[in-house]
């Protein structure tokens, strides 16, 4: 009985997340939430070789991280062993399920995993560096007292292996979570000599968003 239900969450959720154009995701969120099997078949489609039903399985798990992290937080390791995968659109989302389910990590296991979640920092592909910073903001609000950490990896973002033009991205994805935590760090000269030096990269997006954060802290003074 319990596979048949298992495989009777999982024909739903393929019929309303199969759909690339019209998926039914907020049909689908609420079918996970009341059968943990239909949880678990979303889980399962992470790694699903169909694009659409993977991504939009990644999206109503995105949802559910950041609406109700500790129905998910059982699956933790799951999403640890695909931040641990070979594949990059794998590494990349359980970064952001793993940074939302922080807020119902009473058991302290990202302090474990800090080190070798910010070392996907220096991650071959951009978009996962990208995907981590983007991040950081998120695992920062929910354990305060990581935020001074989070903070020195960013800065040394210039020692990861990205050319500089990937790294001018990155480094603009780092700007919102200084601008966010200005006030309650301490290492204020530095934030603001790294976004300073941001002004003459090639980036334009990365000039703009360091003219912005130094107009808003200027005007707070």
């Amino acid at each position: 009985m319990e596979e048949r239900n298992k495989e009777g969450s999982e024909a739903e959720l393929r019929r309303w997340l199969g759909d690339k154009e019209h998926p039914k995701l907020n049909e689908a969120m609420q079918l996970a939430l009341a059968e943990g099997e239909a949880l678990k078949a979303l889980v399962d489609g992470l790694v699903s070789k169909e694009d659409a039903y993977r991504y939009n399985c990644f999206e109503v798990l995105l949802q559910i991280s950041e609406d109700r992290p500790r129905v998910l937080y059982p699956e933790w390791d799951r999403f640890i062993g695909l931040m641990r995968s070979d594949n990059a659109f794998h590494r990349s989302i359980a970064l952001r399920l793993v940074a939302n389910l922080t807020g119902a990590d009473e058991e302290g296991r990202f302090e474990d995993l800090f080190d070798e979640y910010f070392g996907l920092l220096d991650d071959e592909k951009v978009m996962v560096a990208r995907y981590l910073v983007q991040s950081a903001s998120q695992i920062a609000r929910r354990k305060p007292h990581l935020r001074e950490k989070i903070a020195e990896k960013l800065l040394d973002i210039d020692r990861t292996r990205h050319v500089e033009g990937r790294k001018a991205l990155i480094k603009a994805d780092a700007v919102e979570f200084f601008e966010t935590f200005f006030e309650e760090l301490p290492d204020k000269e530095r934030m603001l000599a790294f976004v300073e030096d941001m002004l003459t990269c090639s980036s334009p997006k990365a000039r703009q968003a360091a003219k912005t954060f130094l107009n808003h802290v200027l005007s707070q003074e």
